[in-house]
């Protein structure tokens, strides 16, 4: 049964993580970090020193930042922050650099003094910006989500309050994502009043579906969307597939449209969306119906997400892909057991993909969890499922789903850190003094 209490949890939770982001949001969290940096000390800092947790250097090494010209990696993300200097454009931060940012980008990195170093934490999300100018310091830390400013100094001085309060959603999460599970979020969608969160999940799909045509009409990295799509003449799991690979073709690769994010990450946002958008097109759905499918994709996607927790050595899009395949069941008709059967067999055919950064290989792996999410639904709706005792999946799909989580969370630790160490090239050095 819905309570007050129930409703106002899903709502929260997709009016707090539905949010625009430009570019892939790690390297943009730590623009928008510079560009507090910048704005406290009232100019082009002269030294910086940037302190990551591991799993953020993971995600930033090797994808472009937007309008910065092709350029990627740590500096070039600070760089670009600090030329942009515009706070209060959050996660995006970059749509105020204008067209001689790449420019002002290099000439600012030929002056200024970075210096990079892995941030010992126990949170996964963490990093600390420490800047000079003359004889003004100045401090930024972002931790545990993108947004969430808990600390910003000048001289010693607390200036936080100033930046924590900025945007236009809080930066310590309200939402009580305890209160979520598949039945529940089902029942929400199927009847609830969804007025308060249209207008959020509406722009999901309007921004996602446009990133994902983009992807689509021009060449991103790999193109691995354009490969599936083979110009339109694929069927609708092809489709749902090359429309959601595309999307993040683009967005690993510089393009400067945004995103609509869910769980922090923007392949997230897309892989929820995009799949699901394409089924209605392709069905003819009406778009109340499509609106509440990709609501159940979301919440699914979240209700997954946060047993795993922010960053971790699993791939994300294996939950927005279960959340896809969610979505798409709620299209055709499916409720309750179908949808959590579809969650239960999406979790068991690919639950362990690593996650060894953002790069142009994501829309590889967003292409198979979506493929995994279908092949849930199609298993659901034919009455095959697996069953407690194949591998981590357990009776109820609330415990596999904790399985997961703690797989993700607890199992998956020592692997996030070799994985770390491979992607800095200690791993190989380690090896040799042993």
């Amino acid at each position: 049964m819905l309570t007050k209490e129930i409703i106002k949890a899903c709502e929260d939770v997709l009016i707090e993580e539905l949010q625009p982001a430009m570019g892939c949001t790690e390297p943009i969290a730590i623009a928008y970090g510079a560009s507090i940096l910048g704005d406290v000390l009232g100019g082009y800092p002269e030294e910086i020193t940037v302190g990551l947790s591991g799993n953020i250097i993971k995600n930033v090494k090797s994808v472009i930042v937007p309008s910065s010209g092709g350029m990627h990696g740590i500096e070039s993300a600070v760089s670009a922050g600090i030329v942009a200097r515009c706070p209060e454009k959050r996660l995006e931060v970059l749509t105020a650099l204008k067209e001689d940012a790449k420019e002002k980008i290099t000439e600012f990195m030929s002056f200024c003094k970075i210096a990079v170093n892995e941030l010992i934490s126990p949170c996964t999300f963490d990093l600390l910006l420490e800047g000079r100018l003359g004889e003004g310091r100045a401090t930024v830390r972002i931790s545990e989500r993108h947004t969430n400013v808990v600390a910003v100094t000048k001289n010693g001085e607390d200036l936080t309050g100033k930046y924590k309060e900025s945007g236009v959603i809080p930066a310590q999460s309200k939402a009580d994502k305890s209160l979520l599970t598949v039945e529940r979020i089902v029942e929400f969608a199927e009847n609830c009043d969804l007025s308060r969160v249209e207008p959020y999940v509406k722009r999901q799909i309007d921004m996602n579906m446009a990133i994902a045509k983009e992807g689509l009409e021009s060449y991103y990295g790999v193109a691995i969307g354009k490969l599936l799509y083979k110009d339109g003449n694929t069927d609708i799991i092809g489709k749902a597939k090359a429309f959601a690979a595309a999307g993040s073709d683009a967005r690993m690769s510089g393009c400067e449209l945004p995103v609509c994010i869910i769980s922090g990450s923007g392949n997230q946002g897309i892989t929820a969306s995009v799949p699901v958008a394409v089924y209605a097109r392709e069905m003819g759905v009406d778009e109340e119906t499509l609106l509440k499918a990709v609501v159940v994709s979301d919440l699914i996607t979240e209700h997954l997400k946060d047993g795993i927790g922010c960053l971790s050595a699993y791939c994300g899009a294996i939950s927005a892909g279960c959340g896809s395949g969610a979505g798409i069941s709620f299209l055709t008709g499916g409720r309750y057991y179908e949808i959590a059967h579809t969650v239960v067999n999406a979790l068991a055919i690919l639950s362990g993909t690593i996650c060894d950064g953002a790069k142009p290989s994501c829309a590889a792996k967003i292409a198979m969890a979506v493929e995994a999410g279908i092949m849930g639904w199609e298993m659901a709706k034919s009455k095959r499922q697996f069953l407690s005792g194949d591998g981590i999946v357990t009776k109820g799909v609330e415990n596999t789903i904790k399985n997961v989580g703690i797989l993700a969370r607890e199992g998956m630790s020592e692997t996030d850190k070799k994985i770390i160490s491979i992607m800095l090239g200690t791993a190989t050095k380690n090896e040799n003094q042993n």
